[in-house]
Order: structure tokens, then sequence, then C-alpha cells
């Protein structure tokens, strides 16, 4: 077995290289402007205030406007992803438990506060998935229970 006899010029190799770094470089400096410049949205602010000023108003603790505008973004992110699905209401009613794990796991009657921020969250970023939402918070048994 022999090695094969390189036939290219030297310099015509290092263009090849140069370009392909300078290529690489571009894209690169591309790519973390474009990281750097994905600002929040007017939207998603405006949001989050409507959100702040809604929870304030029922009563509830407001999250730093910045991390309502992270995790919900101006679509309501997870959230309004699809909350009327199987899965979504199945991962509320694990919530909705008295704490214990296995067999000990019941469901319980919760304060009719519990669901008040998420009902807000889909009537502000999803207000099209509400009524069906509301409607499955409504056949939930819920009562006041909870002291101030």
């Amino acid at each position: 077995m022999t090695t094969p006899v390189e036939t290219q010029p030297a310099r015509e190799r290092s263009w090849i290289y140069i370009t392909a770094c300078v290529i690489l470089g571009v894209l690169l400096i591309v790519g973390l402007l474009t990281f750097r410049s994905q600002k929040q949205s007017n939207e998603a602010s405006q949001k989050a205030d409507q959100l702040i000023g809604a929870l304030a108003a029922a009563g509830a603790r407001t999250p730093d406007k910045d991390q309502i505008v992270r995790v919900l973004g101006n679509d309501g992110g997870a959230t309004c992803e699809n909350p009327n699905n199987a899965l979504g209401r199945a991962v509320l009613f694990t919530q909705l438990t008295n704490g214990a794990a296995g067999p000990g796991a019941r469901p319980v009657i919760v304060d009719s506060r519990a669901l008040k921020g998420q009902l807000l969250i889909i009537q502000i970023y999803c207000p099209d998935e509400l009524k069906e939402f509301q409607e499955f918070v409504d056949d939930l048994k819920t009562d006041d229970v909870a002291s101030d």
C-alpha cells in the first residue's frame, strides 16, 4: 500500500483553509449578534404588565416582570400550548393532591383561588382556550379552604 502523492500546490490549499476560516468566523459573528439581539418584544412586555396587574387585582403575589417575559414570552409558553389536552389536565390533577407519594396520594378539595393564576394567564395570553378551560375548572370541586 502506498501513500498518494499530493499534487495540489500549497498555495491553493492555504486559500481553501483561509476561505473556510473566514466563512466560519462570519457565521460565528452572525450567530452571536442574532443571539444577543433576541430582545424581549413589546408585546411580551405589555402582556406581562397586564398579567401583573391582574394578579395584583386578584390579591396574589406578583412575580418579577422579567421572569414572566422569559417564561411566558408573548404566546403564553407551555401554559398556552394546549391547556385543554389530557396530558395538561393530568399534570394539573397531580398538583391538586395531598402531597403524598405512591398509594397515599389522594385528590383534595383545593381552594377556589388555586387556579386563578392559570386562568389569568390563559385569559391574557391565549383567550381562545379560556372558555373550555373555564368549563373544566368550574367542574372541579373547590371551596374557600385556605386562610389569608
